[in-house]
């Protein structure tokens, strides 16, 4: 599911995935992403400085995700996290009834604090192969959640989910 829901935007996909928008919308925040990714102007000063950016089922991830990511970082897992909420049950060949018919069922309101947590729990348990040092990458973590929540993210929760999964047995 997840291979074909990652689009990187590079010099020989950036047309395809443009013309293919059903919105004008998405093709102005897609082609501002890739105009970004090569230091390039942007299409206006109200367009947005973005890393990723995910749509429906599927996550579109600049050039600048292969830069040396900050600590914590991983693009690539918060924008795929969100197509686990925008999936159908369908899509990823798993039976879908009545009352379950997404992947996963999330309040709007939690979607980003999800991929944030998503994001961090990744990158800590690439990084760090025992408990002890997941522990320790988690506490780092907590300490400096504000920076890594926006305006839709409560930070105190961020932290407190992402200390769960490094303290759980066997990761999250």
């Amino acid at each position: 599911l997840l291979e074909k829901s990652v689009v990187f935007l590079t010099a020989d996909s950036i047309e395809p995935v443009l013309r293919e928008q059903s919105w004008l919308h998405s093709a102005w925040d897609l082609a501002n992403l890739y105009l970004s990714s090569m230091d390039a102007e942007l299409l206006g000063p109200e367009a947005p400085s973005l890393l990723g950016l995910s749509q429906e089922t599927t996550c579109y991830v600049s050039a600048n995700y292969f830069a040396e990511p900050a600590r914590f970082n991983d693009y690539v897992i918060h924008e795929a996290a969100h197509v686990f909420h925008n999936c159908k049950r369908a899509t990823a060949g798993l039976v879908e009834t009545r009352t379950r018919e997404w992947l996963l069922l999330l309040e709007f309101r939690k979607r980003e604090t999800f991929a944030y947590s998503c994001e961090a729990y990744g990158w800590i348990a690439e990084h760090a192969k025992t408990k002890p040092a997941r522990l320790a990458m988690g506490a780092e973590f907590v300490q400096g959640a504000k920076r890594f929540a926006d305006e839709s993210v409560d930070p105190e929760e961020l932290a407190d989910i992402v200390r769960a999964a490094c303290g759980a047995r066997h990761g999250w």
